[in-house]
């Protein structure tokens, strides 16, 4: 059976430290690739399967961008987004579905209730249920709707491996990547997500984001679109306080996570670092990926020094901090 990096090859990349011991060990894997896909840095098995779970996402907007559809920064940056549900997020993607003629009852993702502690709430108060809009990636589906209506595509089943769109995706993949795609599943959400090495990963967004007018299906214009439109709206692709958008916000480096340990930072010159944590926890990966990129020279240490305090890496006993999640290398 396929599958992704062993504990074999991986390497200890951080600790969980409680007063003086160390509890938990998450080994794993990551890699930093300077722009043009050279490798600077590397931990564990850079060559290891990964599926990029939402991370995905970078790809797929060039799939669904490349038909031509023109957005909104705000909605383009939702097509990317991985949200808790929020009323703001859902708001946005009913608006997006909306531009196109669709309602809630055209996506396909799955149903989920709210994240967000807010929303959950008001649906419990409201007699409400599990949705698909409430979903992390339902953004992105509307914009998949979109794409499909402005090409001509059938929506009813545009989540099929051989559909236009996936299809279209799949292209760009294996542009950027330089691999061709053996493994794919179905991802959370419902839709394709295509195994690719952690380094192809990584030297794959590296290409998308320095794309020049070489590049085909308008990739250059659509990853540029891509970034600024995140880097200018950070709080869509995930939630205020959601390690991704504090590294958007205070680093201005454009930055995507994903499910099962998945992390993926990008330097504005396209300096990329990609991460995968073996055992699928994504609480030290920010960390991780940045202090890859310090060990690769394309950040100061003083900068994840003074952001550390943002991402999470605090342990408590007794309501007071007691320990802290640390890298290893």
């Amino acid at each position: 059976m396929a599958g992704t990096g062993t504990v074999a090859t991986s390497e200890e990349l951080a600790v969980l430290v409680r007063n003086d011991f160390i509890e938990s060990r998450h080994a794993g894997s990551l890699v930093v690739v300077d722009p043009a896909g050279q490798v600077l840095f590397s931990k564990g098995d850079p060559n290891a399967l990964v599926f990029p779970r939402s991370a995905m996402k970078l790809f797929q907007a060039m799939g669904i961008f490349s038909t031509g559809i023109e957005l909104s920064p705000e909605f383009t940056a939702l097509a990317t987004s991985s949200h808790t549900g929020s009323a703001a997020h859902v708001e946005l993607v009913k608006e997006l579905l909306a531009t196109g003629g669709f309602t809630e009852a055209d996506l396909k993702c799955a149903t989920e209730w709210p994240v967000n502690k807010d929303m959950l709430k008001q649906v419990y108060q409201a007699d409400g249920g599990a949705m698909p809009i409430y979903h992390c990636c339902s953004g992105k589906h509307a914009a998949m709707l979109l794409a499909c209506k402005h090409e001509g595509w059938p929506t009813e089943n545009y989540l099929d491996r051989d559909h236009p769109l996936q299809v279209r995706i799949l292209e760009a993949v294996e542009y950027l990547t330089g691999e061709t795609i053996t493994s794919t599943a179905v991802d959370g959400c419902g839709a394709p997500v295509h195994a690719m090495p952690l380094v192809k990963l990584a030297s794959g967004v590296a290409k998308m984001l320095t794309a020049d007018d070489s590049a085909p299906m308008g990739i250059k214009d659509s990853a540029q679109k891509l970034a600024s439109s995140m880097l200018a709206h950070p709080w869509i692709v995930g939630d205020h306080g959601e390690p991704d958008v504090i590294i958007m916000e205070e680093l201005g480096f454009t930055a995507k996570s994903g499910y099962e340990g998945v992390f993926i930072v990008s330097t504005p010159d396209g300096t990329t670092v990609a991460t995968k944590i073996l055992d699928g926890n994504l609480r030290t990966a920010p960390i991780v990926a940045l202090q890859a990129l310090v060990r690769a020279g394309a950040l100061e240490q003083s900068k994840v020094d003074a952001l550390i305090p943002r991402l999470h890496t605090d342990v408590y006993g007794g309501g007071k901090v007691v320990g802290q999640l640390q890298t290893t290398f």
